[in-house]
Order: C-alpha cells, then sequence, then structure tokens
C-alpha cells in the first residue's frame, strides 16, 4: 500500500509539472519611435481579472484610453487597485513620461496626460496585436518587465492630408487621427480649400457649399498625359460644421492638434467658382477639374479681405488651434499685373512689386487673425516680397526657406519635398500605383534630418520639427492613401520623436517587420518593401560588380544572370557579382519556405563608358543626388515614370558641363543622354545641348560638335518617337575621340501661367550611354 500510494504522489506530481506554463521568454521591446531610453528586467508582469488600477485625476484620459483598450480587445476587466497606476511627476517636462513594469505591477508617471498618453502608446506595442481588434481571447496578458524614459526630440510633429483634391469620410479622418496618436505625432494639418474644391461649410456663403465643393468632372491618368482625358463624373462634398467639430473634439482626446489650412491668395478658383467678384476679373470661371496650378487668383480688395475675414471668423469658432495655416503657394501673378486696381494698390502702398503686394496680402491677413490670439503659418512663398512679422514657415521647396526665415527669428516646420512628401513613389517597381512623381523611399524618409546644417545651434532652436505630407491628385481612395502613407509616416514618426544618436536604420526595420503585424490588426494597408532588393554597379580597378542586398536579415538572396525567374535552386548571392557583357539579373529574397516579395529585375547595358572617368562641373542638388556622377555611366537607366530615383541628377537652375574620359583614345558609334521633362513638377528639357568629341592631345574640330536646342525639343513627332518623358541624342557618325564633353543649359525661369512660374526650372539627366 505504502508502495502504490507513493507512486500515485509521484505520478500526480509529474502531471501537475507537466501542466505548468513553460516560463516567458525576455521580450525584445519593438516599440516606433524608439524611446529615448528602455531598460529590460528579467521579469513580466501579468495583467488578468485581479488587476486593478488608479490614476490621478489630471491623467484621466490616458488612464482610461488603456483601460478600454485592454478590457475592448480582450475577456479581462480592470477593477479599481492598485496594480496599474498613473501617478503625476511635475518634475517631467509636458510630454515626457516615464513607465516602469515589474512583475508586481505597472506605473506611468507624466506631469501631463499628454505624457501619460504617450506612455500608454508605447505600453500598447508591449501588449499582443490581438488586443487591437478583438481577436485576443486569453484570460492574462504577459507584459514584459521594463523601464522606458522617454520625451520627443521636436515639438511639432505633423502629417498632412490634402481633402481639397480627393475627399474622404469622416469616419476615415477619424482612423487617420487614430493612427498619427498611436505615432505620438501631434499635429493633423487638415487641407481644405483649393482649386479642385470647397471643404468646409461656411453659413454666411451657401454657395461655396452649392457650387465650390463641386466639380464637374476630374482628369483620368497623369497630368503629364496629352491629350486631357476626363472621367465625365460630377464630384465633390464638403465637410460640415457638425463635423468637424466632431472631428476636432475626436483628435483632441488623443492629444492631436488640428490645424485647418484655408488657401490665399492662390489656389482659390473653386471660391471664385462661386464669387466672381472675389477675383481680378469678375468674369465667371469654374471649379478646376484637373491639376495643377491656375491663374484665378482672390484680388487683394476689400470684398475680398471683407470675405476671407468671414470665413476665418467661422473657421476660428469650429478650430481651437494655436496656428491657421493661410497657404501662400503657388500664386500667379497674371491677374494682378494686368489688374487696374492691384496696379494702383502697388503705388498707393509703395510696394516694389507684385510679390511685395503678396506680402501686404499675407500681411494683411495676419494682423486679422493675430487680432483674433491667432498666428498664421504658410507656405515658404510667404517669405516672397518680406515675411509677416509673426508668421511661421512652412519649408517645402528645400530647406533654403527653412534657413532664411530662421536665420531671420521666424519659427519653422520642415516639410521639403525631398523627404517628407509621401506623394511620391517609394519603389522603382513599375506595378506601383499612379503618384504624382519623384521617389521617395523609407529609408530616405528615415535619413532626414530636419535642422538645416546652415543653421546654428542657437537658430536651430526655430525649427519647431517636420511634417509629411499627402497631396491626392493621384489618391483617389482610402487604401491607396494608407498605402502611401504607411509605412513611410512611421520612418517619420521617428526622425521627429526620437534622439538622432539612437537612430538605426537596420533596426527600425526589424521593428517595422513586427509592427506589420499591428497594421494589420488595425485593416491599414501598407506598402510592403521590405523584402525588396537593392543592386548597384560598382567598378573596382577598370572591372565592374554588381552588388545585391535587402533590408531584412536571416533570408537568402538567389539570382539569375540570363533574365529567368530565380528559384530556390538558382545561384544563391554571397558576394559581388562580375559583369564583363549586358546583362538581365533577377533575384529575389528566399526564406526557408518560399519567395519573400517581388523579383527584382535589372538589366545592364554594357556600353563603353561604363567604369570610365567622370566629372560634373556642379554638384547636383543635395535632394536628388542619384548615385553621382559615377551614376550617369554605370550601364543602368533610370524609371521612365519617376524623376528622384537613384539613377537621375537633378539641378535646379544651373547649367552644368559633363567630362566623360574613356582613359585611350576610343571607336564610337553613338551617343545617347536621357533628360526627364514633367513640367507640373518644374522640370524642363534643356534650353541647349552641345556635345563634343576631344581626342587624347586636347584637339576638337567642327566636325566633332554636335549641339541641341530648344527647336529639336520642341518637334513633338521626333518626341513621341523616342519616349514621352526621355530625349535620346544620337551622333549618326563613328569616330575616335577619348574625351566627351556635354554642356547642359538649363531651361531658364519657368513662364507665368505654369506650375512654378516665376522659378528656376529644373534639369534632370540619366545615363549617358557610349557604344
Amino acid at each position: 500500500m505504502h508502495i502504490k500510494k507513493s507512486l500515485c504522489l509521484f505520478i500526480l506530481l509529474l502531471l501537475i509539472i507537466s501542466c505548468e506554463k513553460e516560463p516567458a521568454q525576455i521580450i525584445q521591446p519593438q516599440i516606433i519611435p524608439l524611446p529615448n531610453s528602455v531598460e529590460i528586467i528579467d521579469s513580466f508582469f501579468t495583467i488578468d481579472e485581479s488587476t486593478g488600477i488608479t490614476y490621478d485625476d489630471d491623467l484621466k484620459v490616458s488612464a482610461l484610453f488603456l483601460k478600454d483598450f485592454i478590457e475592448s480587445g480582450s475577456p479581462i476587466h480592470l477593477k479599481e487597485g492598485n496594480e496599474i497606476q498613473f501617478k503625476l511627476d511635475n518634475n517631467l517636462k509636458p510630454e515626457a513620461y516615464v513607465l516602469t513594469v515589474s512583475k508586481d505591477g505597472m506605473t506611468i508617471k507624466a506631469s501631463t496626460d499628454q505624457g501619460a498618453f504617450y506612455a500608454v502608446q508605447s505600453l500598447r506595442q508591449l501588449m499582443p496585436v490581438g488586443l487591437e481588434n478583438d481577436t485576443f481571447l486569453e484570460n492574462e496578458i504577459t507584459v514584459q518587465a521594463l523601464i522606458v524614459k522617454d520625451e520627443p526630440q521636436f515639438s511639432y510633429r505633423g502629417m498632412h492630408l490634402d481633402v481639397a483634391r480627393h475627399m474622404f469620410s469622416v469616419d476615415f479622418i477619424k482612423k487617420y487621427i487614430d493612427a498619427l496618436s498611436m505615432l505620438k505625432i501631434n499635429t493633423f494639418h487638415w487641407h481644405l480649400t483649393d482649386d479642385q474644391g470647397w471643404r468646409i461649410e461656411i453659413k454666411k456663403y451657401p454657395k461655396l457649399q452649392e457650387v465650390s465643393a463641386y466639380r464637374n468632372q476630374t482628369l483620368v491618368g497623369h497630368y503629364s498625359d496629352q491629350p486631357h482625358q476626363f472621367d465625365g463624373k460630377r464630384y465633390g462634398g464638403y465637410y460640415t460644421q457638425e463635423e468637424v467639430k466632431d472631428v476636432v473634439q475626436y483628435a483632441k482626446a488623443r492629444f492631436v492638434t488640428v490645424i485647418p489650412e484655408i488657401e490665399m491668395p492662390g489656389h482659390a478658383q473653386a471660391a471664385i467658382a462661386a464669387y466672381p467678384e472675389l477675383g481680378c476679373t469678375d468674369e465667371p470661371v469654374e471649379v478646376a477639374k484637373k491639376w495643377g496650378v491656375f491663374e484665378e487668383i482672390y484680388c487683394p480688395n476689400q470684398k475680398t479681405f471683407a470675405f476671407l475675414e468671414d470665413v476665418l471668423d467661422e473657421v476660428l469658432e469650429l478650430f481651437p488651434s494655436k496656428y491657421i495655416h493661410i497657404g501662400g503657394d503657388e500664386a500667379p501673378k497674371t491677374r494682378w499685373k494686368n489688374c487696374a486696381h492691384c496696379q494702383d494698390l502697388i503705388k498707393k502702398e509703395s510696394l516694389k512689386d507684385e510679390h511685395h503686394l503678396q506680402s501686404y496680402f499675407i500681411t494683411k491677413m495676419e494682423k486679422y487673425l493675430n487680432s483674433k490670439g491667432r498666428q498664421i503659418i504658410g507656405w515658404d512663398e510667404i517669405l516672397e516680397g518680406g515675411l509677416a512679422p509673426n508668421a511661421t514657415v512652412m519649408s517645402w521647396r528645400g530647406t533654403s526657406g527653412a534657413v532664411e526665415a530662421a536665420k531671420s527669428g521666424h519659427n519653422v516646420v520642415m516639410t521639403p519635398t525631398s523627404h517628407c512628401y509621401f506623394d511620391y513613389y517609394q519603389s522603382e517597381n513599375e506595378d506601383e500605383p499612379l503618384a504624382i512623381g519623384g521617389f521617395l523611399p523609407l529609408e530616405k524618409v528615415y535619413d532626414f534630418n530636419p535642422i538645416p546644417k546652415e543653421l546654428t545651434i542657437e537658430e536651430s532652436k526655430y525649427v519647431l520639427g517636420a511634417q509629411g505630407n499627402i497631396w491626392t491628385e493621384y489618391i483617389p481612395n482610402e487604401k491607396h492613401l494608407e498605402y502611401m502613407a504607411f509605412p513611410r509616416m512611421l520612418a517619420l514618426s521617428e526622425v521627429v520623436w526620437s534622439q538622432p544618436e539612437h537612430k538605426n536604420y537596420k533596426d527600425f526595420v526589424s521593428r517595422l517587420e513586427n509592427f506589420h503585424l499591428r497594421l494589420d490588426a488595425l485593416d491599414i494597408n501598407y506598402a510592403n518593401h521590405l523584402y525588396e532588393i537593392e543592386g548597384d554597379l560598382i567598378s573596382e580597378d577598370g572591372k565592374s560588380y554588381y552588388e545585391l542586398k535587402t533590408l531584412t536579415e536571416g533570408k537568402s538572396i538567389c539570382y539569375t544572370l540570363d533574365g529567368s525567374e530565380p528559384t530556390f535552386n538558382s545561384k544563391v548571392y554571397d558576394s559581388k557579382i562580375p559583369i564583363t557583357e549586358s546583362s538581365t539579373i533577377k533575384a529575389a529574397v528566399f526564406n526557408e519556405e518560399k519567395q519573400l516579395g517581388k523579383t527584382f529585375t535589372q538589366n545592364i547595358n554594357y556600353h563603353k563608358a561604363v567604369g570610365a572617368k567622370i566629372t560634373i562641373d556642379k554638384q547636383p542638388h543635395k535632394a536628388y543626388s542619384g548615385s553621382g556622377a559615377e551614376g550617369l555611366i554605370n550601364g543602368i537607366s533610370g524609371s521612365d515614370s519617376r524623376y528622384g530615383d537613384k539613377e537621375w541628377l537633378g539641378f535646379w537652375g544651373e547649367d552644368i558641363e559633363v567630362t566623360i574620359d574613356l582613359g585611350k583614345k576610343t571607336e564610337i558609334n553613338s551617343f545617347e543622354v536621357r533628360f526627364y521633362e514633367s513640367n507640373g513638377q518644374w522640370i524642363y528639357l534643356p534650353d541647349k545641348v552641345i556635345v563634343t568629341y576631344v581626342d587624347d592631345e586636347n584637339n576638337f574640330s567642327n566636325d566633332m560638335r554636335v549641339e541641341f536646342s530648344k527647336p529639336f525639343f520642341e518637334d513633338t513627332e521626333r518626341t513621341k518617337k523616342i519616349n514621352l518623358e526621355c530625349i535620346v541624342f544620337e551622333s549618326g557618325n563613328s569616330c575616335k575621340t577619348r574625351y566627351i564633353k556635354i554642356k547642359v543649359k538649363n531651361y531658364g525661369t519657368i513662364p507665368e501661367g505654369k506650375q512654378g512660374a516665376g522659378n528656376k526650372a529644373w534639369t534632370f539627366i540619366d545615363e549617358i550611354i557610349v557604344n
């Protein structure tokens, strides 16, 4: 009996041990944006039905947000108790927090509810993703023990959304705001009016709802496609004042400030369509049905100022934000130049020209808003003609506007096209959804430094932060919008929140791969380019090699050189590939089970200039530096549809001279060079191109000089035969030469009536092919 009893107890003990849970493994936090300091503790805290929560009244919003997040996403209901505590700590900065998790409980310390709310957003990312969509069915939540000390780098952390070109539902706007708050982005810039639609109800002016909110039809395809085609469908709508109040209140509960944008003096065609007396001609116009810049502009008369003051009075009642965005960008002066009233006003006010008239206009509106206790913020064109006294500048045309404003003591928000325009293409894949142009990959967003190097430490204090912009000319629906915003919005959140010395792109990619699960749970569409391949042709000691790499680790790259599709059985990439002839490389990323992502394809044209020496007498613009001068002769052509990839070099308003040294006298049969044309993005073909062949004694004759000028470029039949985007030149004769010199004369100033009128044109140059 004693033996049997002992045996039964032993079996029972084994059963008890076998039923115990596996010990929890230490979990490395995957928080985005990256906190300032994270200390991991070898322990865990468990949230279950016995867990209680208490909070200081000043931290009530964030505490209840956490309570609702847990209870709505799981079967667990928190009671009153001290296991989870929200404590006020006035020693911390307004948006800072300290999150402590131990085996006995969790404590969040902050000096404001906003700081505590950001602690909750970090804590949220330590919890199972099933809580996001009510699919977590367990009765307890295990949280890694740690100490997080955190605060933002910048006070202004923004995302923009244009609803004038395409409108989005109130429910989607709230979803967008939810995403901002999760990433600790504290400002939503709502672009409500433009040439193509007026989207906010103004009760004193009902025609803004009846006329300005609707366009008769919309451009189909890209603006660059000729001839323009339209869908023939009426499009539009507007947000009622009650809907606006609802959105603003919703954002406030998530510590997101909504800044409205009411465009002036340009981008006003929709308003003028309803009230022609606001323009300079009094002639009727229609709400714009295509994209671009239009000459209709508010006339700076008493009717206009009274209208705008009335509009702003209603706007101010709806938006409690410190800032009101007044646009100020892309305002053609043609109407003003031909307007007797405008010319008389210039003389009366002793203004220099129409640019100073715009400054007069902006200053007048600023004074009105200042009298109401508000401040203006505008695009960097408001610098032209003199900056209004208290204005804040949103610098989008590069960083020069920011530098000028900061050096004169004005606050700045950085949003340059080069790093912050999320309506640009983000991949070189040809099947990417239609976009306005450009190329802004995830890594470039992540590498952005909002502090221009031209500023001193003292001047850099005027840089409030940065903002991502989403213009919606080519974004007609919500899923497309999310695809453009994510994951670039995540990269920007880390730019503006995290300390630069802590940033690491490889680490970010690892955290992003994990974050994709949370985006899936939240039903947020996103662009997943993590498993794509990047390639580069490099030259070493007169030999050429091709390098392949991918963002994520722990995977294999398999490739072919003959254009066939890569498989598990293809050659595995382990070192740079020697290139001795023209090839078509195809490669893909594989894990143990399957191919991840799309197949990468690169055609290499191994022409006679590949690996030669090349110089350019000007540096390309830092925003569009491509692969440098060597990229012009690396055998790889850039995209036909986007100008910002690593093959295109951009020069703003400059003439350039390119010299290629083939190393010895070489017979060449043809010569080609490509330029990009996209007038809507201020990119024009050159005014003139001169190609000169020079022998190794540095001699040349007129027979070895070829010149192309505007008549050549304007030959539409030739253009169509080659490519609408790219122009090709051929010498037509063989010759022997060592040096090739290419002089490229910039187009010059963009003419009136065109987008960017009055600004210098861009020149974009691509592969130079020597056969």
